[in-house]
């Protein structure tokens, strides 16, 4: 279970709110990112695919990278957090807000199971417009015993997770779908074809079907569990694991997070 701490960007600080109503509000970009022990891994890249879900008039207007920053710094150094940012549309007014929130458990594991109905995105590049519909989807595939649900394309390609990049592996070859199948730019996923790339590890592209991936190993990649191996594609095909593989993995990308910048004197 985690708690949060809602504050609004207004006249050049972030203010505490002691309410939290949503009437008439649409979340027009978002990110979020994992904090633990004041370390943070890719904050630059959520930075900036934050910033770019804006636009530019709109950026300045709101003086978002002034916003970003004081909620960097309004991060606890110690603990394990998951913060928010969100650009919402509120009674027709943009607003900034910043959502404090407490890390839910993380886990290693994950059971997936395929979304059957048709894909909800409406911005399937964006991070924030969808991310209702996109726990309705996650939430409809949990009767059957799974935590994450997989988008397909109208061909039936993997695309990604509801809430998570999908990557899996061929043999010694790390496989991500293909960029033409469009879905939003993953952090992690990027991080992880960096590390994979500066180790000498191929790294490819695919359009691949569900049961294409039987006996192969699939990870879900999210900013709050890093890699998790998919240990189950319920009603789907049967994976694999290689020993050892996935908290290799795991180290190396704990390792490249770095600290928050030191907070500003009071």
């Amino acid at each position: 279970m985690s708690s949060e701490s809602i504050f609004r960007w207004r006249d050049g600080a972030l203010e505490e709110l002691d309410y939290c109503d949503m009437a008439d509000t649409r979340v027009l970009a978002a990110d979020s990112w994992f904090v633990g022990a004041g370390r943070v891994r890719g904050l630059d890249l959520h930075r900036d695919r934050f910033l770019s879900a804006i636009p530019a008039s709109l950026r300045a207007q709101l003086a978002a990278e002034a916003f970003w920053d004081a909620s960097v710094a309004g991060l606890p150094r110690t603990g394990e957090w998951f913060p928010r940012v969100e650009l919402q549309l509120r009674l027709h007014t943009p607003l900034l807000v910043f959502r404090l929130r407490t890390a839910p458990r993380r886990t290693r594991s994950v059971r997936l199971a395929t979304y059957s109905g048709p894909d909800p995105r409406t911005k399937p590049t964006v991070k924030g417009p969808d991310l209702e519909r996109l726990a309705a989807v996650r939430t409809s595939v949990q009767p059957l015993g799974a935590d994450e649900a997989v988008l397909l394309s109208p061909e039936r390609y993997v695309i990604e997770g509801a809430y998570s990049a999908l990557a899996w592996w061929r043999g010694d070859q790390l496989v991500f779908p293909d960029p033409a199948l469009e879905r939003v730019a993953s952090v992690t996923a990027r991080s992880l074809h960096v590390l994979a790339t500066a180790l000498g590890v191929r790294v490819t592209t695919e359009f691949l079907h569900p049961e294409e991936l039987a006996g192969r190993e699939v990870w879900a990649l999210s900013s709050l569990h890093g890699a998790r191996i998919a240990t189950e594609w319920i009603d789907g095909p049967a994976l694999a694991e290689e020993a050892g593989r996935l908290e290799a993995w795991r180290r190396r990308l704990d390792a490249i997070a770095r600290p928050l910048p030191p907070q500003p004197p009071r």
